[in-house]
């Protein structure tokens, strides 16, 4: 019987979702997708808990989408199918009534920091390293990239993260507030178990009530965004561009992007 790409076990009222590729950083595919879901709806359905903690077993948080499966579609899906149904996993993140610490090291790349995002608190550990690498696909983050960040830190930074593709590490993501908390790798587990479970110890119905008091600060505007982004990132995966960069990534070239 395969090994399940995605574990989940209860801990003193907290839901523990752990990312369990780590061979491959915890790289997304169409099979960890789904079981990520079924871990979702399992920790939110469940009286019993009443915080979740994401993590990644291994080296890495979650490096993205898995790049030998990019642009896979499974079942002849649409792209704006397969796009929206991924955003409406972190959807079902903003919209949960319980609180989601994310505990992130090593790789946090994509789709894998999107998730995180999504997340209501973060805590890094030292050696994590942040990065939204759509761009230099010719497509842009779309599941919450370019909203949760200007959420969180601003229009500028997000522009310069986005727009660069550039990797952020830990004491910098604490600076400009993309993480909470910064801890040595081998204390993460147990700080964001730590933070979970004093969560976890609180009234249900006001954590509940407090997370969705909060969130209509930023919540509706993010939630108009990413389905903007499904528009935006279902356009760009005609482009030409987007193609080449395929094509480059195979034959390990630099892209030569033409603006269409």
């Amino acid at each position: 019987m395969a090994k399940p790409t995605v574990e989940q076990r209860l801990e003193e009222g907290v839901g523990i979702v752990s990312l369990n590729r780590p061979d491959k950083h915890n790289a997304l595919n169409d099979e960890m997708s789904a079981e990520l879901r079924q871990a979702f709806e399992w920790a939110f359905d469940t009286p019993e808990v009443r915080c979740v903690l994401l993590r990644g077993e291994g080296r890495s948080f979650c490096s993205g989408r898995d790049t030998t499966v990019l642009g896979h579609r499974a079942g002849d899906e649409s792209d704006f199918a397969f796009v929206r149904r991924a955003q409406d996993g972190r959807l079902s993140m903003l919209d949960a009534p319980k609180p989601i610490v994310a505990a992130m090291r090593g790789h946090v790349i994509g789709g894998g920091l999107e998730m995180a995002l999504a997340a209501d608190m973060r805590v890094a550990a030292d050696d994590v390293r942040l990065r939204l690498p759509e761009i230099r696909y010719g497509i842009l983050p779309d599941t919450g990239g370019t909203q949760f960040l200007t959420a969180l830190i601003g229009p500028s930074k997000t522009k310069y993260l986005v727009m660069s593709g550039q990797a952020v590490e830990a004491e910098q993501a604490l600076q400009w507030g993309i993480v909470d908390w910064v801890v040595a790798p081998e204390a993460l587990d147990e700080e964001a178990l730590r933070i979970a479970k004093q969560l976890a110890s609180g009234p249900p119905l006001a954590i509940a009530m407090a997370k969705q008091l909060i969130d209509q600060f930023h919540g509706e505007s993010v939630r108009r965004g990413i389905r903007e982004e499904l528009l935006a990132q279902s356009a760009l995966f005609k482009t030409e561009d987007y193609q080449e960069a395929r094509s480059a990534l195979r034959e390990k070239r630099s892209p030569r992007y033409k603006g269409k």
